[in-house]
């Protein structure tokens, strides 16, 4: 779920508990999109984190402090001269908008009681901290001027307002006739026409009313009849008493062991989900951002090295294909073989100068019609035929060879594709770059040899009965855990005929139980190209019947004696431990 108002709701029930009554002690400003107040309460300091960064807006309770900037800049200055010091009388939320209203106390230069606005308005690029006192504005982190936005200027010395308010109902305060008119008042989409006709529902809260509702969200209003559109309120009535209840469930829906998404109620529609339970908000937003930030950064930092993968890959699957195509072509190389053999046989019958041959074909008893060339002799026309019979031959054997070494690299730069995903720190970083640099995908810089020292750890996982199972990122891993840490009568696995981790199960000499295989073999599904669909087939074997062929690509394996099963791709009741 996006940063919509139900999550913004629960937040705001969050804040309003633990700052309410603090005084605000410090105010820094740590980049040009964030704020930072320290909030002393009951002898207990608080801090208050606020980005309105495009990509992240956020508000949440931070656990770490901020180093301040040398010179804060001119908003967190003006900030400082009026509300440092002062007390927060509240924190609040207009309807349901993605607005936090923080209403803060404090005296004037005159000695005077006042009270100020600081408003966090957390709308994706629209995003905005602003200072105002009632509905006017005296200043902003953003100022955003009639060149930037024909609807409205937030200036100093404007007048503030929400943009955009009139356009949605608040889902407090609706009634069902009204509902149902602004919902089904125009023929669009169900989820559509709720997410815009009501005020801080994202499409996501949209696709559970509709669910709830028993109804296709992509169903067209108009469609709908008295019944289901009651349905359809009484699920969005449900949802409601839920917000009003403060019935929150902080989560964060994990897919693919990576943070996809968050909200704070329980959804249908996400239901056999992976998720990670918050016990608020705020640790909700932490741990959500903090890993969303850590997979961004990771994914900068192999930019490079994904953009050449992906370029070679798109190459070789050109070069397959037309390759495909040039063998399609040889298929005709056994009838003109059979032609040859036909005319030198049956030749001496054929009248001169014919431009075609009727004949029995001697492999099939089957007639077959043989096209000549009226200038040449029959023995000549089935010379003729075995020559092409030659020609399409070498080619056969030539594209067959050239087809299976495309294959082969298909395969090592799926693979190394897959060890970009997997990749968690700089380490695995310079694993790949040495792979992809020995096999020719990059230039060397000279320091090929001194980069290879650098090695990265396979993951380690323990089972639920106590197994240890290895988990190769990169092919070098696979490599080393397939034939140096792994011992003969350990097991291991990988998904069938599909790029995809090495595991090893360890077996320690006992005998190892089903579940432990079960949890192997998922680990293997999940860190695999298939990984998106719910099982995957496995391979599994005695590491003593693995082969490595000469001269093969790092991790390149063979072995015939296997054993297969399918295995789910959800890891997330197995333990992995810091590799050691």
């Amino acid at each position: 779920m996006a940063f919509d108002g139900s999550v913004v709701c629960a937040l705001v029930n969050e804040l309003n508990n633990e700052l309410a009554g603090g005084g605000i002690s410090k105010i820094i400003q740590p980049e040009k999109d964030e704020l930072l107040l320290t909030i002393k309460k009951d002898g207990v300091t608080k801090r208050l984190f606020i980005s309105v960064n495009p990509s992240l807006p956020a508000a949440y309770m931070a656990e770490q402090n901020i180093t301040a900037p040398l010179n804060a800049p001119a908003f967190c200055m003006f900030l400082r001269k009026h509300i440092q010091g002062g007390r927060i009388i509240s924190v609040s939320q207009p309807s349901l908008e993605r607005i936090i209203d923080i209403e803060i106390e404090h005296y004037d230069e005159m000695g005077d009681l006042k009270r100020k606005i600081l408003t966090a308005e957390l709308m994706g690029k629209h995003s905005n901290i602003i200072f105002r006192s009632e509905d006017r504005i005296l200043d902003s982190i953003k100022h955003v001027s009639s060149l930037v936005s024909s609807v409205r200027e937030v200036l100093p010395g404007r007048d503030y307002f929400v943009p955009f308010a009139d356009s949605k109902c608040d889902p407090f305060t609706i009634e069902k006739n009204e509902f149902l008119s602004s919902v089904f008042g125009e023929n669009q989409k169900l989820s559509k026409a709720i997410y815009t006709s009501i005020t801080g529902f994202s499409p996501d809260l949209a696709e559970e009313i509709a669910y709830m509702a028993g109804l296709d969200s992509d169903r067209m209003t108009c469609d709908m009849t008295p019944t289901e559109q009651a349905a359809v309120f009484d699920a969005f009535a449900a949802i409601r008493n839920r917000l009003s209840a403060k019935d929150f469930h902080p989560h964060i829906v994990i897919e693919n062991g990576r943070p996809e998404s968050f909200g704070v109620l329980e959804l249908s529609i996400n239901a056999g989900l992976e998720r990670d339970d918050c016990s608020s908000v705020s640790e909700m937003l932490i741990r959500f951002y903090s890993k969303r930030q850590f997979y961004t950064v990771m994914r900068q930092k192999t930019a490079d090295l994904r953009q050449i993968t992906q370029n070679l890959l798109t190459k070789n699957y050109k070069k397959y294909d037309l390759q495909l195509k040039q063998l399609k072509d040889t298929e005709k190389r056994d009838k003109y073989k059979v032609y040859g053999e036909l005319l030198t046989a049956y030749g001496y019958s054929v009248e001169p100068k014919s431009t075609s041959f009727k004949t029995v074909n001697f492999y099939t008893n089957e007639e077959v019609t043989i096209p000549l060339d009226p200038e040449l002799s029959a023995i000549d026309n089935g010379k003729k035929y075995y020559e092409k019979y030659s020609k399409l031959k070498r080619t056969y054997n030539a594209l067959t060879e050239i087809i299976s070494q495309t294959e082969s690299e298909i395969a090592h730069l799926e693979s190394i594709s897959l060890s970009i995903d997997n990749a968690r720190n700089e380490a695995d970083i310079s694993d790949i770059k040495n792979e992809m640099t020995e096999c020719g995908y990059i230039k060397s810089k000279g320091t090929h040899k001194t980069a290879k020292a650098v090695k990265s750890l396979p993951m380690h996982f323990i089972s639920s009965d106590g197994y240890d199972i290895y988990v190769g990122k990169n092919n070098y891993q696979n490599e080393y855990i397939s034939f140096k840490v792994a011992d003969n009568d350990d097991w291991w696995f990988h998904a069938k005929n599909i790029p995809g981790s090495h595991v090893i199960l360890k077996c320690a000499g006992k005998e190892v139980s089903d579940k432990a295989f079960e949890e192997a073999a998922s680990l293997a599904a999940h860190f695999s190209k298939a990984n998106e669909n719910d099982k995957v087939e496995i391979d599994y074997i005695q590491k003593k019947f693995l082969k490595k062929p000469p001269k093969a690509m790092p991790g390149f394996v063979i072995y015939h004696k296997n054993y297969s099963m399918y295995a789910s791709t959800d890891i997330s009741s197995i333990t992995e431990v810091s590799p050691s």
